[in-house]
Protein backbone atom coordinates (compact mmCIF):
# COMPACT_ATOMS: atom_id res chain seq x y z
CA UNK A 1 0.00 0.00 0.00
CA UNK A 2 1.30 3.46 -0.92
CA UNK A 3 1.71 5.59 2.19
CA UNK A 4 1.39 8.88 0.32
CA UNK A 5 -2.00 7.90 -1.13
CA UNK A 6 -3.14 6.68 2.28
CA UNK A 7 -2.15 10.06 3.71
CA UNK A 8 -4.01 11.85 0.89
CA UNK A 9 -7.12 9.82 1.67
CA UNK A 10 -7.23 10.86 5.32
CA UNK A 11 -6.21 14.43 4.55
CA UNK A 12 -9.23 14.73 2.25
CA UNK A 13 -11.52 13.19 4.84
CA UNK A 14 -10.23 15.57 7.52
CA UNK A 15 -10.54 18.52 5.16
CA UNK A 16 -14.22 17.75 4.55
CA UNK A 17 -14.95 17.15 8.23
CA UNK A 18 -13.52 20.59 9.01
CA UNK A 19 -15.87 22.00 6.36
CA UNK A 20 -18.88 20.74 8.39
CA UNK A 21 -19.30 17.46 6.59
CA UNK A 22 -20.09 14.57 8.90
CA UNK A 23 -19.06 10.95 8.53
CA UNK A 24 -22.18 8.81 8.12
CA UNK A 25 -20.63 5.51 7.03
CA UNK A 26 -17.19 3.88 7.31
CA UNK A 27 -16.32 0.50 5.81
CA UNK A 28 -13.18 -1.49 5.05
CA UNK A 29 -12.00 -3.55 2.09
CA UNK A 30 -11.68 -1.21 0.24
CA UNK A 31 -11.49 1.73 2.64
CA UNK A 32 -14.66 3.70 2.05
CA UNK A 33 -16.17 6.73 3.81
CA UNK A 34 -19.44 8.55 3.12
CA UNK A 35 -19.83 12.14 4.31
CA UNK A 36 -22.79 14.48 4.18
CA UNK A 37 -23.53 18.10 4.96
CA UNK A 38 -26.71 20.16 4.84
CA UNK A 39 -24.56 23.31 4.89
CA UNK A 40 -23.24 22.62 1.39
CA UNK A 41 -26.21 22.80 -0.94
CA UNK A 42 -24.17 22.20 -4.11
CA UNK A 43 -22.54 18.92 -2.94
CA UNK A 44 -24.31 17.60 0.19
CA UNK A 45 -23.02 14.02 -0.18
CA UNK A 46 -19.45 12.82 -0.75
CA UNK A 47 -18.00 9.33 -0.98
CA UNK A 48 -14.25 8.69 -0.78
CA UNK A 49 -12.67 5.31 -1.59
CA UNK A 50 -9.02 4.34 -1.03
CA UNK A 51 -8.25 1.31 -3.15
CA UNK A 52 -5.59 0.38 -5.70
CA UNK A 53 -7.72 -0.36 -8.76
CA UNK A 54 -6.29 -2.68 -11.42
CA UNK A 55 -9.12 -2.99 -13.93
CA UNK A 56 -11.80 -0.65 -15.23
CA UNK A 57 -14.44 -3.38 -14.85
CA UNK A 58 -14.10 -3.09 -11.06
CA UNK A 59 -14.34 0.70 -11.32
CA UNK A 60 -17.49 0.44 -13.46
CA UNK A 61 -19.22 -1.89 -11.02
CA UNK A 62 -18.28 0.26 -8.04
CA UNK A 63 -19.53 3.47 -9.67
CA UNK A 64 -22.85 1.73 -10.31
CA UNK A 65 -22.93 0.60 -6.67
CA UNK A 66 -22.23 4.17 -5.47
CA UNK A 67 -25.00 5.47 -7.75
CA UNK A 68 -27.53 3.05 -6.23
CA UNK A 69 -26.60 3.94 -2.65
CA UNK A 70 -26.60 7.68 -3.40
CA UNK A 71 -30.02 7.38 -5.09
CA UNK A 72 -31.41 6.08 -1.78
CA UNK A 73 -29.59 8.53 0.51
CA UNK A 74 -30.33 11.66 -1.53
CA UNK A 75 -34.08 11.37 -0.87
CA UNK A 76 -33.61 12.81 2.59
CA UNK A 77 -32.58 16.19 1.11
CA UNK A 78 -36.09 16.89 -0.22
CA UNK A 79 -34.76 18.39 -3.45
CA UNK A 80 -34.39 16.97 -6.93
CA UNK A 81 -31.09 18.53 -8.00
CA UNK A 82 -28.73 16.75 -5.59
CA UNK A 83 -25.10 16.44 -6.67
CA UNK A 84 -23.06 13.57 -5.22
CA UNK A 85 -19.27 13.54 -5.42
CA UNK A 86 -17.61 10.13 -5.74
CA UNK A 87 -13.82 10.19 -5.22
CA UNK A 88 -11.35 7.33 -5.82
CA UNK A 89 -7.78 7.40 -4.54
CA UNK A 90 -5.55 4.77 -6.21
CA UNK A 91 -1.78 4.56 -6.48
CA UNK A 92 -2.04 3.88 -10.21
CA UNK A 93 -4.92 4.07 -12.69
CA UNK A 94 -6.44 0.86 -14.12
CA UNK A 95 -4.31 -0.84 -16.77
CA UNK A 96 -7.06 -0.66 -19.40
CA UNK A 97 -9.24 2.20 -20.62
CA UNK A 98 -11.06 3.91 -17.75
CA UNK A 99 -11.28 7.65 -18.48
CA UNK A 100 -14.65 7.33 -20.25
CA UNK A 101 -16.18 6.08 -16.98
CA UNK A 102 -15.51 9.37 -15.16
CA UNK A 103 -15.73 11.91 -17.99
CA UNK A 104 -19.46 12.51 -17.60
CA UNK A 105 -21.66 12.55 -14.50
CA UNK A 106 -24.10 9.69 -14.00
CA UNK A 107 -27.56 11.31 -13.72
CA UNK A 108 -30.17 10.24 -11.17
CA UNK A 109 -33.04 11.42 -13.33
CA UNK A 110 -33.74 13.30 -16.54
CA UNK A 111 -32.53 16.46 -14.83
CA UNK A 112 -28.78 16.52 -15.47
CA UNK A 113 -28.24 18.69 -12.39
CA UNK A 114 -28.97 15.66 -10.18
CA UNK A 115 -26.04 13.34 -10.77
CA UNK A 116 -23.14 11.33 -9.40
CA UNK A 117 -19.84 12.97 -10.35
CA UNK A 118 -16.67 10.92 -10.13
CA UNK A 119 -13.10 12.10 -9.62
CA UNK A 120 -10.29 9.55 -9.98
CA UNK A 121 -7.06 10.48 -8.16
CA UNK A 122 -3.81 8.64 -8.80
CA UNK A 123 -0.18 9.51 -8.06
CA UNK A 124 0.30 11.27 -11.42
CA UNK A 125 -2.73 13.60 -11.36
CA UNK A 126 -3.13 14.75 -7.75
CA UNK A 127 -2.98 18.55 -8.34
CA UNK A 128 -5.41 18.37 -11.26
CA UNK A 129 -7.83 16.15 -9.31
CA UNK A 130 -7.76 18.42 -6.26
CA UNK A 131 -8.60 21.30 -8.57
CA UNK A 132 -11.57 19.32 -9.90
CA UNK A 133 -12.81 18.71 -6.36
CA UNK A 134 -12.38 22.39 -5.50
CA UNK A 135 -14.51 23.34 -8.48
CA UNK A 136 -17.20 20.87 -7.48
CA UNK A 137 -17.54 22.00 -3.86
CA UNK A 138 -16.78 25.65 -4.78
CA UNK A 139 -14.09 25.92 -2.12
CA UNK A 140 -10.30 25.64 -2.53
CA UNK A 141 -8.79 22.34 -1.36
CA UNK A 142 -5.24 22.81 -0.07
CA UNK A 143 -3.50 19.94 1.70
CA UNK A 144 -0.33 20.29 3.81
CA UNK A 145 2.90 18.85 2.40
CA UNK A 146 4.68 15.96 4.09
CA UNK A 147 7.92 16.74 5.88
CA UNK A 148 10.99 15.22 4.18
CA UNK A 149 11.77 12.66 6.89
CA UNK A 150 8.19 12.03 7.99
CA UNK A 151 6.68 8.55 7.61
CA UNK A 152 3.50 8.90 5.47
CA UNK A 153 1.80 5.99 7.24
CA UNK A 154 2.37 7.57 10.65
CA UNK A 155 1.20 10.94 9.30
CA UNK A 156 -1.92 9.26 7.85
CA UNK A 157 -2.66 7.59 11.19
CA UNK A 158 -2.32 10.95 12.96
CA UNK A 159 -4.70 12.69 10.53
CA UNK A 160 -7.12 9.76 10.84
CA UNK A 161 -7.24 10.17 14.62
CA UNK A 162 -7.83 13.91 14.22
CA UNK A 163 -10.69 13.34 11.75
CA UNK A 164 -12.39 10.74 13.94
CA UNK A 165 -11.88 12.85 17.07
CA UNK A 166 -13.42 15.88 15.37
CA UNK A 167 -16.36 13.74 14.26
CA UNK A 168 -16.79 12.41 17.80
CA UNK A 169 -16.81 15.96 19.19
CA UNK A 170 -19.43 17.00 16.63
CA UNK A 171 -21.65 14.08 17.62
CA UNK A 172 -21.23 14.87 21.32
CA UNK A 173 -22.24 18.52 20.77
CA UNK A 174 -25.29 17.41 18.82
CA UNK A 175 -26.24 14.92 21.53
CA UNK A 176 -26.08 17.65 24.17
CA UNK A 177 -28.58 19.73 22.17
CA UNK A 178 -31.26 17.14 22.99
CA UNK A 179 -30.35 16.92 26.66
CA UNK A 180 -30.42 20.55 27.80
CA UNK A 181 -33.46 20.51 30.08
CA UNK A 182 -35.61 18.17 32.14
CA UNK A 183 -39.33 17.71 31.41
CA UNK A 184 -40.64 19.47 34.53
CA UNK A 185 -43.47 21.49 32.98
CA UNK A 186 -44.46 18.64 30.66
CA UNK A 187 -45.35 16.48 33.66
CA UNK A 188 -46.95 19.45 35.42
CA UNK A 189 -49.20 20.20 32.43
CA UNK A 190 -50.13 16.50 32.14
CA UNK A 191 -51.06 16.41 35.82
CA UNK A 192 -53.06 19.63 35.48
CA UNK A 193 -55.11 18.47 32.51
CA UNK A 194 -55.82 15.10 34.15
CA UNK A 195 -56.90 16.92 37.33
CA UNK A 196 -59.18 19.26 35.37
CA UNK A 197 -60.71 16.31 33.51
CA UNK A 198 -61.55 14.58 36.80
CA UNK A 199 -62.95 17.83 38.15
CA UNK A 200 -65.18 18.28 35.09
CA UNK A 201 -66.40 14.70 35.40
CA UNK A 202 -67.20 15.29 39.07
CA UNK A 203 -69.05 18.53 38.38
CA UNK A 204 -71.33 17.06 35.74
CA UNK A 205 -69.31 15.59 32.88
CA UNK A 206 -66.53 16.72 30.55
CA UNK A 207 -68.92 16.51 27.58
CA UNK A 208 -71.52 18.75 29.24
CA UNK A 209 -71.46 22.17 27.46
CA UNK A 210 -72.61 24.02 30.59
CA UNK A 211 -69.80 22.50 32.68
CA UNK A 212 -67.23 23.24 29.97
CA UNK A 213 -68.32 26.86 29.75
CA UNK A 214 -68.32 27.24 33.53
CA UNK A 215 -64.73 26.03 33.81
CA UNK A 216 -63.24 28.06 30.96
CA UNK A 217 -63.79 26.45 27.54
CA UNK A 218 -63.52 28.61 24.45
CA UNK A 219 -66.90 30.26 24.02
CA UNK A 220 -66.86 33.21 21.63
CA UNK A 221 -69.70 35.30 23.16
CA UNK A 222 -68.06 35.32 26.59
CA UNK A 223 -64.64 36.11 25.14
CA UNK A 224 -66.17 39.05 23.27
CA UNK A 225 -67.68 40.22 26.56
CA UNK A 226 -64.19 40.49 28.01
CA UNK A 227 -63.37 37.09 29.53
CA UNK A 228 -59.86 37.13 28.05
CA UNK A 229 -58.64 34.25 30.22
CA UNK A 230 -60.59 31.92 27.98
CA UNK A 231 -57.74 32.22 25.49
CA UNK A 232 -55.68 30.13 27.96
CA UNK A 233 -57.99 27.99 30.10
CA UNK A 234 -59.21 25.76 27.22
CA UNK A 235 -55.65 24.37 26.93
CA UNK A 236 -56.21 22.32 30.08
CA UNK A 237 -59.79 21.12 29.44
CA UNK A 238 -60.74 18.03 27.43
CA UNK A 239 -64.03 16.76 26.08
CA UNK A 240 -64.28 13.06 26.86
CA UNK A 241 -61.72 10.46 27.91
CA UNK A 242 -60.50 9.67 24.37
CA UNK A 243 -59.72 13.37 23.78
CA UNK A 244 -57.78 13.49 27.06
CA UNK A 245 -55.93 10.24 26.34
CA UNK A 246 -54.81 11.26 22.82
CA UNK A 247 -53.59 14.70 23.89
CA UNK A 248 -51.89 13.38 27.03
CA UNK A 249 -50.11 10.74 24.97
CA UNK A 250 -48.96 13.37 22.44
CA UNK A 251 -47.91 15.81 25.16
CA UNK A 252 -45.86 13.14 26.92
CA UNK A 253 -43.78 12.31 23.85
CA UNK A 254 -43.58 15.72 22.21
CA UNK A 255 -43.38 17.70 25.45
CA UNK A 256 -40.47 15.74 26.88
CA UNK A 257 -38.58 16.14 23.59
CA UNK A 258 -39.20 19.88 23.25
CA UNK A 259 -38.54 20.63 26.93
CA UNK A 260 -35.23 18.74 26.80
CA UNK A 261 -34.37 20.68 23.66
CA UNK A 262 -35.36 24.18 24.77
CA UNK A 263 -35.21 24.01 28.55
CA UNK A 264 -38.09 24.40 30.99
CA UNK A 265 -38.83 28.12 30.97
CA UNK A 266 -38.60 28.35 27.17
CA UNK A 267 -40.91 25.33 26.93
CA UNK A 268 -43.35 27.04 29.31
CA UNK A 269 -43.47 30.14 27.11
CA UNK A 270 -43.75 28.11 23.88
CA UNK A 271 -46.54 25.89 25.19
CA UNK A 272 -48.72 28.67 26.57
CA UNK A 273 -48.12 30.93 23.57
CA UNK A 274 -49.00 28.11 21.19
CA UNK A 275 -52.12 27.33 23.24
CA UNK A 276 -53.12 31.00 23.11
CA UNK A 277 -52.60 31.11 19.33
CA UNK A 278 -54.59 27.91 18.96
CA UNK A 279 -57.54 29.37 20.88
CA UNK A 280 -57.16 32.64 18.97
CA UNK A 281 -57.30 30.82 15.63
CA UNK A 282 -60.40 28.94 16.75
CA UNK A 283 -61.96 32.19 18.04
CA UNK A 284 -61.42 33.88 14.67
CA UNK A 285 -62.59 31.09 12.36
CA UNK A 286 -65.03 28.89 14.29
CA UNK A 287 -67.95 29.80 16.52
CA UNK A 288 -68.37 26.41 18.19
CA UNK A 289 -67.57 25.64 21.79
CA UNK A 290 -64.11 24.05 22.03
CA UNK A 291 -61.40 22.97 24.43
CA UNK A 292 -58.24 20.87 24.44
CA UNK A 293 -54.46 20.98 24.33
CA UNK A 294 -54.29 20.25 20.58
CA UNK A 295 -53.30 23.81 19.63
CA UNK A 296 -50.51 23.84 22.22
CA UNK A 297 -49.34 20.40 21.09
CA UNK A 298 -49.24 21.58 17.48
CA UNK A 299 -47.16 24.45 18.82
CA UNK A 300 -44.60 21.89 19.95
CA UNK A 301 -44.42 20.74 16.34
CA UNK A 302 -43.87 24.39 15.42
CA UNK A 303 -41.01 24.63 17.92
CA UNK A 304 -39.41 21.56 16.36
CA UNK A 305 -39.77 23.13 12.92
CA UNK A 306 -37.98 26.22 14.22
CA UNK A 307 -35.19 24.00 15.52
CA UNK A 308 -34.99 22.69 11.95
CA UNK A 309 -34.34 26.20 10.63
CA UNK A 310 -31.35 26.56 12.98
CA UNK A 311 -29.98 23.00 12.65
CA UNK A 312 -31.38 21.94 9.31
CA UNK A 313 -28.87 19.12 8.77
CA UNK A 314 -29.44 17.62 12.24
CA UNK A 315 -33.22 18.05 12.03
CA UNK A 316 -33.47 16.20 8.72
CA UNK A 317 -31.09 13.47 9.85
CA UNK A 318 -33.01 12.74 13.05
CA UNK A 319 -36.63 13.78 13.60
CA UNK A 320 -37.33 15.99 10.60
CA UNK A 321 -39.23 13.70 8.26
CA UNK A 322 -41.28 12.22 11.13
CA UNK A 323 -42.27 15.68 12.37
CA UNK A 324 -43.25 16.93 8.91
CA UNK A 325 -45.19 13.73 8.17
CA UNK A 326 -47.12 13.92 11.46
CA UNK A 327 -48.03 17.57 10.85
CA UNK A 328 -49.33 16.82 7.36
CA UNK A 329 -51.26 13.71 8.47
CA UNK A 330 -52.91 15.52 11.39
CA UNK A 331 -53.90 18.50 9.25
CA UNK A 332 -55.40 16.16 6.64
CA UNK A 333 -57.37 14.39 9.38
CA UNK A 334 -58.62 17.76 10.51
CA UNK A 335 -59.92 18.51 7.04
CA UNK A 336 -61.51 15.10 6.46
CA UNK A 337 -62.96 14.25 9.88
CA UNK A 338 -65.76 16.53 11.15
CA UNK A 339 -65.52 18.04 14.61
CA UNK A 340 -61.76 18.67 14.55
CA UNK A 341 -60.77 22.31 15.03
CA UNK A 342 -58.15 22.73 12.29
CA UNK A 343 -58.08 26.50 12.79
CA UNK A 344 -56.89 25.90 16.34
CA UNK A 345 -54.28 23.39 15.15
CA UNK A 346 -52.87 25.76 12.53
CA UNK A 347 -52.95 28.66 14.97
CA UNK A 348 -51.04 26.62 17.52
CA UNK A 349 -48.49 25.52 14.93
CA UNK A 350 -47.83 29.13 13.97
CA UNK A 351 -47.76 30.25 17.60
CA UNK A 352 -45.25 27.58 18.60
CA UNK A 353 -42.94 28.48 15.73
CA UNK A 354 -43.13 32.20 16.54
CA UNK A 355 -42.63 31.65 20.28
CA UNK A 356 -39.59 29.49 19.60
CA UNK A 357 -38.16 32.20 17.37
CA UNK A 358 -38.60 34.72 20.20
CA UNK A 359 -37.06 32.65 23.03
CA UNK A 360 -34.61 30.93 20.64
CA UNK A 361 -32.54 27.87 21.52
CA UNK A 362 -30.38 27.51 24.65
CA UNK A 363 -26.80 28.75 24.35
CA UNK A 364 -27.79 30.87 21.34
CA UNK A 365 -27.87 34.63 21.21
CA UNK A 366 -29.50 36.36 18.28
CA UNK A 367 -31.04 39.40 19.93
CA UNK A 368 -31.78 41.26 16.68
CA UNK A 369 -33.72 38.32 15.25
CA UNK A 370 -35.47 37.70 18.55
CA UNK A 371 -36.60 41.33 18.85
CA UNK A 372 -37.86 41.29 15.26
CA UNK A 373 -39.72 38.02 15.96
CA UNK A 374 -41.27 39.51 19.11
CA UNK A 375 -42.41 42.58 17.20
CA UNK A 376 -43.82 40.48 14.35
CA UNK A 377 -45.62 38.18 16.80
CA UNK A 378 -47.10 41.15 18.66
CA UNK A 379 -48.36 42.63 15.41
CA UNK A 380 -50.07 39.35 14.47
CA UNK A 381 -51.74 39.12 17.91
CA UNK A 382 -52.88 42.75 17.77
CA UNK A 383 -54.31 42.39 14.27
CA UNK A 384 -56.07 39.12 15.15
CA UNK A 385 -57.59 40.54 18.33
CA UNK A 386 -58.74 43.65 16.47
CA UNK A 387 -60.39 41.46 13.82
CA UNK A 388 -62.04 39.28 16.48
CA UNK A 389 -63.39 42.07 18.69
CA UNK A 390 -64.45 44.69 16.19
Amino acid sequence: MNGHMELLYWQLVYSFVRRQYRIIKVSNGPNEIWLESFHHQNIPLIRIVRYDIDWSSWLKRDIEYAWRVAEQVKRRYMKRTVQVLNIYISTYPPVDDWEFLVEKPLPFSRDARAALRTVFIHSANVPHSLQQISEQIREPITLPSLERDEDPFLAAEHIKRQALQLTSEQQEREKRLFEYGRPIFTYAFIALQVFMFLLLEWKGGSTNPAVLIEYGAKFNPLIQEGEWWRFFTPIFLHIGFLHLFMNTFALYYLGTMVERLYGSWRFFVIYLTAGFFGTLGSFLFTSSLSAGASGAIFGLFGALLYFGTVYRYLFLQTIGMNVISLIVINLIFGLVIPGIDNAGHIGGLIGGFLAASVVHLPRHRAWNKQVVSLFFTSCIVAAALYAGFR
